[in-house]
């Protein structure tokens, strides 16, 4: 009911178009003349110098990308170091996976184990709960 209100309005049914909460008017674009001298043609941005920090340069190490720390020079472009950052972020990533799996692994090992020697956790909560018990009614006889 409340889309057919908003859309059967007094100034709707005139043709006026429906804003909502807006009531700026949209600005008119200032047409360029033709007349007007051409800029040069020059790139929008270009990639500036950058100097590595130290880290930086032990992360451009480890992607590979120089084989020795005085092969670096003083600046390198910034896609460089980003390229080198993404690399070690792959390789970190890749690692922290490997490293999950190898623990899911060696959890299953272990759980096996336990299962062979009948320890549970049942088992532990069980004992737990007995020993609790036996507490509770020696400081009861006490």
């Amino acid at each position: 009911m409340n889309l057919i209100r908003s859309r059967l309005t007094v100034g709707n049914l005139l043709g006026q178009r429906v804003r909502g909460m807006c009531n700026k008017l949209p600005e008119a674009k200032p047409e360029v003349s033709p007349a007007a001298p051409a800029q040069e043609s020059r790139p929008l941005f270009k990639t500036p110098g950058y100097r590595p920090s130290n880290m930086d340069r032990k992360i451009l190490l480890w992607a590979g990308r120089f084989k020795t720390a005085d092969q670096i020079p003083e600046t390198v472009s910034f896609e460089m170091i980003d390229n080198a950052r993404n690399k070690i972020r792959v390789k970190a990533a890749y690692l922290m996976m490997a490293l999950t799996i190898g623990a899911c692994v060696l959890m299953v090992i272990m759980g096996k184990k336990a299962a062979g020697r009948n320890e549970s956790l049942t088992v532990y909560n069980l004992e737990k709960k007995a020993k609790w018990r036996e507490e509770l009614e020696k400081e009861k006889t006490q």
